[in-house]
């Protein structure tokens, strides 16, 4: 166990559209995530099982600091389902309806309009440094196989556009892309075909995890895809397996919202850490 680890650590258990993460609030004290204790507590057998970890900290210039993490125990940019969902446990804890969150990606705006929690994730990227590609290319045509589009949402995301989402063999797809060196830093791969007017289906495989049910940020990437590619609105709503997301991409970001679940509170024992 990393001295910095308290011998009992409590966190929450989360989903957003089955998007689901562990949460660990250390406001007011030192950092407590480690690549170790990321891994131990992403097993799913062995563990608490999450497609990303979350953290807060105590911000200066922000309501709070959110770091994400996969369950390989690296360090991701961005997490938009997350987001959203610490940021609607904040709101319920103080009552507001705004707030302002620090991330790898810069300061974040959360709302909440109408009952659900919007959080603004940013403007997407299509220079080649800040998705990041490997050389100078055309972000909106990349040199792969199905003429995918790059975008950078905080994380790298490659989008490819499919007659239909469900005929892809995402398990084996997947991990080609995330691993072709034309993304040095690896990405999140989204398939999206289109199911009516401003409407997609959406598969995902996301860096450092795998297939998961839902990416908020990805999300965001293939709304923009879909813009780019002329075939939807700005504002798009986006089917998972595990459940319905909506992207709007506004002249000052995409903003994203989608269904917030808490799940659990519970305390690691301290054998669980000793053995980190």
């Amino acid at each position: 166990m990393d001295m910095a680890t308290p011998p009992n650590l409590t966190f929450r258990k989360m989903h957003g559209a089955g998007n689901d993460f562990v949460v660990i609030d250390s406001r007011g004290r030192e950092p407590v995530t480690t690549p170790a204790l990321a891994r131990a507590l992403g097993d799913r057998h062995r563990g608490v099982g999450f497609d990303q970890l979350a953290e807060l900290r105590t911000g200066d210039d922000a309501d709070f600091i959110l770091d994400f993490w996969n369950a390989d125990g690296t360090m991701a940019g961005a997490c938009g389902n997350a987001t959203r969902c610490v940021a609607w446990l904040v709101m319920e804890e103080t009552g507001r309806d705004a707030l302002t969150i620090r991330t790898a990606r810069g300061l974040l705006q959360a709302q909440r309009l109408d009952g659900q929690v919007w959080v603004n994730m940013g403007l997407p990227m299509f220079d080649w440094q800040s998705i990041p590609l490997n050389a100078p290319q055309d972000a909106l045509h990349l040199p792969l196989a199905g003429d995918p589009v790059g975008v950078g949402m905080g994380n790298p995301h490659c989008v490819f556009v499919v007659p239909d989402a469900e005929a892809v063999a995402l398990d084996s797809l997947g991990p080609q892309v995330e691993h072709d060196p034309i993304f040095p830093e690896r990405t999140n791969v989204e398939y999206i075909s289109l199911l009516g007017p401003d409407r997609l289906r959406m598969r995902v495989w996301e860096r450092g995890t795998g297939i998961t049910l839902a990416c908020g940020s990805g999300a965001c990437a293939a709304a923009v895809a879909a813009v780019e590619r002329g075939l939807t609105a700005r504002r798009v709503v986006l089917e998972l397996d595990g459940g319905i997301l909506e992207a709007d991409w506004r002249a000052d970001g995409v903003w994203l919202t989608g269904p917030v679940a808490d799940v659990f509170t519970a305390t690691l024992t301290p054998a669980f850490l000793a053995a980190l």
